[in-house]
Formats: C-alpha cells, structure tokens, sequence
C-alpha cells in the first residue's frame, strides 16, 4: 500500500505543485520520492512508501536496467509475480512484485500486462522510448486512483482525489477530477511538450469472465459438476487459496474481526494457513464497538475459537461524532451508509496503528455483494434478479465499501488485503446458477455459510449469525448508531435547511438531516465536487428511507427469533 501521483505537462513549477503530492502523505509514512522525468522538465512521480516487500529496493518510480525507458509507480499487489516470472522467465532485479508489470509490457504490450496481473493495482507506466503514458486499475478498484486531464493535454493522476484539487494550471474554470473507472486501462500519447493525448480506454476485465491469469494459477483446473458438494468443495479450496496467495509480506499481518461470517471466516482460514505456513507470530484480531455491542461479543467468541491474540477497541459516541469530519475528509464522499459504517473502521485503524506492529491488515470486504449478504436481497423478485443486483454492486465497490475499507486503513498507514475479492473466487461464485446463490430459508449467504459447514473454521453460531451492518453492529441493540447520528445533527441542521436542500445541492439532493450534515462537511473540504458519487447506496425492492438494515421489517423478525 503505497500513495502516487503524477503530473504531465505541467505549466506551473513543480516545486510548488509536489506540495499537493503531500496531501497523500498518510499512504505511505515510510519513504517518500519526488523525481523529475529525463528529457521532459514538466513531468515528475512522486510516492508515498509504506514498505511491505523488498524493503531495500523498494523505492518508485521503479526503473531497472534492462528497460531504461521505463517508468513504473503502482500501489498495489501482484500476488502471482513469481508465477508469472517461472511461466516467463522473467529474470528480476528487485523482489517488488511489482517489477512484473515492466516485464509483461515489454513482452506482450498494455493489454496483456493489465489483464495478467492477479492482485489489487493501480499504475502509471511511463515509456519514454514510444512517448505513450498507460493508467490502469484493478477489476473492483480496490485500490484506488483518481485523473485530472485538461483540454490542452495537463495530466494528473493520484491515489486520492485530495492530492489534485489544488493543483495550479492555466484555466479559467477548475479542472475536473474524476475516479478512474475499475477494470480499464487507458493509453496516452506523449508530446514532445510534456502535454498528454487520450487515444483509448479499455475495459480489459469483468467481474463475472474468469481472469486471463487463471491458466498459470496455483489451482489447478477444478471439477465442472454442478452438483452441491462439488460446488462447495471449489468455493473452499478457492476461498483458501485467495487467503493464502495474500500471505506476502514482509511486514506483520492482522485481521479485523467484527464476528459477522465474512471477517470471521477471513480470520478463521488466515490463522490456519499462518500455521501452516509457520509464521512466528500470533495473529493479532481486532473487534471495535461500543460497549455491550453484539459485535464485540461474536468477534470475542470467535477469537476464542481460533486463538487469535484478540485485541478490542471501545468508543464513546461522542468519539464517534468528533471523528465525523476527519473521516469525511478521507473518504471523499458524502454517501450516507459510507460515512456510518466508515467511523468504526477509522477509529480501529488509529488504534492498530498507534498500538501495534500489524501493518497488514485482512478484511471481509466484498463478500455482502458476491454472496447477495444484504438482508434486502430476501425481497428480491426473482433469482435472475437478484443476480444482476450483486453484479451491480460489485461493479460499484469502488464508490462505496471498497472506498471504505481502503481509506479508512490508508489513512492511518496499513494496508488492506481482501480475499473475498480474489479474482478467480470472485468469477467462480458469479458463474454459479442464479438459484443457488439467492438467500434459503430465511438466511441471507446461505450457499457460503454451508460450504464452510463441515469444515470446524467457526462455531456454528457464529456460521449461521444472520447480516448485522457494521455500522450498527458496533452499538447496542438499544440504540443503533444511526440513531445516535440522527439525534445529534437533528440539533445541527434546521428543517428550513433541509427544505432548500435541493436549492443549495441541486445533484444528489440530501433527503435527510443527516444526509445534509455530511453534504456540509464533504462540501467545506471538496466544494463542487459531489459527481465523484453518482448515487446513494441503497436497498432495492423495498419501500426504504433510510440504508440501515437496523430499519427493514425482516432484520426485525430475524432478530426476534
């Protein structure tokens, strides 16, 4: 995990412009590089280090002998870079794994490179032989990056929006920042003025196609049968190798653990493969709530379980509300259901920081949206349906739980590794027929819940423990966060605001107090910036008003039962 930027064609000096590369400066607290590109006097990296591999010669831009043309900043990790080095014989100069991504473009061009690389990625490749500029990222953009291209050709790219904002450039009208979209390349020409053209913009993999890079996979081809016990069996060994291809580190491993399934699970396999791996140290499991939450009890159960050396964070509402505005200022958005759940995960991340050595941490992310974990997904008319809603919402990751999770952690120096995200798991479960993946009997994941049944990871009751929203799971049951939220910006914001909402917010119009509050914030820090959110989060199929599930008929009788 690593935060980079670059310009191109920059009419400004750049000594004065590198100062908004220091607004990512959290990414990466080990090391940071700014370097001028050879031949072109307005063009420059500059990277923030968080050191995970190759401590000694893990500083970007890489550039190595055998390609001089070369430049590469990426945040990321390709967890298949000794795979591909075997398969190609590659012969590397450092133990980056990002190295691969030289050698694959050098052999094979952009489009092979992006869509060989098994990890989470985002990259700027420099090749000053063929004046081409390529940006990439990876299929659910867990790692993120953000571009500013002006119509004279000025070219900026960050892993956060906030280091291009203020940059300088000769307009009259504010550049355009905009997400770079999961799963694309582009490819630009490079001027002789330094200055950018775009030429094309590839989608180079979907979510439900399997990954190019399968074939030179550590899993072998898996049995075709559709029947139950096979489907369960490859939904195992491909959940295990997502888990275990994520080892990689040079730097001690944790994982959060909410006792829901999907970070319990994640803990649950992690801790295992650890073991067998004979790691020297204990996995450290962290649990964040508020005092008598439901999540802090399951993560304690489960931490007993497992042997995790099981650490717990408690915070005070008014911790929490304080909190509200730095965590807004992360996270880029205003999304309602973002901003809740994002609050816990800030304040665990400070701790992990301030009073451990974990720096890489392991997370249940994505799984609610692969596995249709939300509890609307119950209302769902059909199975097809349904289908196409987690396929909606995986491809929207990027401006919701993936945003999340990665600057929730980024923010305080850690990294981030998801395997519920694992390309191949991913493509797997989404080739599965639309009727075995819908919620049965009542229980929303049930297909992951009982491939995992025989297995002695978790206790059953922790197996089985029906969708609670982290957002609310970190409080009690008597009083849901939201709750707590919407009592103390009901003192904040006047109902003659709210009225005017749409005046004053004419995109994405706030609906709620609450929803104005955090508009507020987020417009104090980013003004004229709200397209970065195309849309709320919300349930579907139902009459709802609010994202909670703490709000839906059925997580009231699930509840009750």
């Amino acid at each position: 995990m690593c935060g980079i930027w670059a310009l191109f064609g920059s009419d400004e000096c750049l000594s004065v412009q590198c100062l908004s590369a220091m607004k990512i400066a959290h990414r990466g607290p080990d090391a940071f590089r700014f370097e001028n590109v050879n031949g072109f006097t307005n063009c420059c990296f500059g990277f923030h280090r968080l050191a995970i591999v190759d401590q000694l010669y893990g500083m970007q831009p890489i550039r190595v002998k055998k390609f001089p043309y070369l430049w590469l900043c990426y945040n990321g990790e390709i967890y298949n870079f000794r795979q591909l080095q075997k398969q190609f014989g590659f012969e590397y100069q450092t133990l980056v794994d990002g190295e691969v991504i030289l050698h694959l473009y050098n052999r094979g061009g952009i489009e092979q490179t992006a869509s060989m690389l098994d990890g989470v990625f985002a990259f700027i490749l420099l090749d000053t032989a063929n004046r081409k500029v390529f940006l990439g990222r990876d299929t659910y953009g867990v790692r993120p990056l953000f571009k500013v291209l002006t119509e004279d050709g000025f070219l900026g790219v960050c892993s956060e929006a906030k280091g291009l904002v203020n940059l300088k450039h000769s307009m009259s009208t504010c550049p355009k920042v905009e997400p770079f979209l999961p799963g694309h390349y582009e490819v630009l020409d490079l001027k002789p003025s330094g200055k950018v053209a775009s030429v094309e913009l590839v989608k180079f993999h979907s979510c439900k196609d399997e990954p190019l890079h399968a074939v030179y996979d550590t899993v072998e081809n898996l049995p075709a049968g559709l029947d139950l016990e096979t489907v369960k069996s490859n939904i195992r060994l491909l959940f295990e190798n997502a888990v275990k291809k994520r080892l990689m580190s040079h730097r001690r491993i944790g994982c959060l653990l909410s006792g829901g399934l999907d970070s319990s699970l994640v803990a649950a396999m992690l801790l295992k493969l650890m073991k067998e791996a004979s790691v020297n140290y204990p996995l450290q499991t962290f649990a964040i709530g508020m005092e008598d939450s439901p999540d802090l009890l399951a993560a304690r159960k489960v931490a007993a379980y497992i042997g995790s050396e099981h650490h717990e964070v408690i915070f005070n509402s008014e911790e929490g509300i304080q909190a509200l505005e730095e965590v807004i200022f992360s996270l880029e958005t205003y999304d309602i259901t973002t901003v809740r759940a994002s609050v816990g995960m800030y304040l665990v991340s400070k701790h992990i920081r301030k009073k451990t050595d974990s720096v890489v941490i392991f997370s249940g992310e994505g799984s609610d949206e692969l596995t249709q974990g939300y509890i609307y997904f119950h209302k769902a008319p059909s199975p097809e349906e349904a289908m196409e809603d987690s396929e909606r919402l995986l491809r929207e990751l990027y401006m919701f739980d993936v945003l999340r999770a990665d600057r929730t952690t980024a923010a305080h120096g850690l990294e981030l590794r998801v395997p519920f995200l694992d390309h191949r798991f991913t493509s797997y479960y989404l080739s599965l027929p639309a009727e075995l993946r819908i919620p049965k009997d009542g229980i929303e994941k049930h297909l992951l819940r009982e491939s995992f049944q025989d297995s002695n990871l978790l206790p059953k009751e922790i197996l089985w423990r029906p969708k609670e929203a982290f957002s609310d799971g970190i409080t009690s049951l008597k009083k849901s966060w939201f709750s707590i939220l919407q009592d103390h910006v009901d003192l904040q914001v006047d109902d003659l605001l709210l009225e005017k909402a749409a005046e004053k917010f004419p995109f994405n119009p706030p609906k709620t107090k609450e929803g104005y509050y955090y508009r507020q914030i987020f417009e104090k820090h980013y003004p004229g910036r709200a397209d970065w959110l195309s849309h709320y989060w919300m349930p579907r199929w139902i009459e709802a008003t609010d994202p909670s599930a703490r709000t839906l008929k059925h997580y009231k009788s699930a509840t009750k039962e």
